[in-house]
């Protein structure tokens, strides 16, 4: 479909959803033309995207004039959607990392299982789960972009646990139960 022209690619797109209208099922009709318009806003917003990125003006230029592009989310995804981003699943995957709002460290990605396990190199908080659950949900979004052969996401840590807190209470009284203390009886 890469010849086509829009013209062509817009016809297509009304034969099918005419073929669907003629099925009689007002409401696969109805989802179908929601896909295609979900679809059309998806593409539009990338569209509009790579054209933001590419009009700022840089003074100096990149380096690398697609940089801007390959770190963008939108534009990532839209790039791996069709296979067409220009970077390996590793420099990918550290791209999504580098993103994240606390260090952490790629310990090991495993492509036939799609599993990626993450080093927590900074304390964040107690070192619980409940802690770092925010943290690998930032991960397992930002991948999901720039790297979505990652599917799972492991966290390990990697930092001191941080001790635990001391809680310090009232101290036992000394007094015997007849005022004194032990140590004047």
């Amino acid at each position: 479909m890469s010849a086509n022209t829009a013209e062509q690619a817009g016809r297509r797109i009304e034969e099918v959803l005419d073929r669907l209208a003629e099925n009689g099922d007002a409401e696969l009709c109805a989802a179908a033309e929601e896909v295609v318009r979900v679809l059309m806003e998806f593409y539009g917003s990338g569209i509009a995207r790579v054209v933001e990125l590419l009009g700022r003006p840089a003074a100096p230029p990149p380096a690398d004039p697609l940089g801007p592009l390959l770190a963008d989310q939108l534009v990532a995804g839209l790039l791996n959607l069709h296979g067409l981003h220009p970077e390996d699943a590793p420099t990918r995957i550290d791209r999504a990392l580098s993103a994240l709002p606390q260090p952490v460290e790629n310990a090991g990605f495993d492509p036939a299982t799609g599993v990626l396990r993450l080093r927590v190199t900074a304390s964040a908080g107690c070192g619980c789960s409940g802690t770092q659950e925010p943290l690998r949900q930032a991960a397992v979004d930002a991948l999901a972009c720039f790297a979505p052969e990652v599917t799972g996401v492991e966290l390990e840590s990697s930092a001191p646990r941080e001790p635990a807190l001391l809680q310090i209470g009232t101290r036992p009284s000394l007094a015997g139960a007849d005022g004194r203390s032990s140590a004047a009886r």
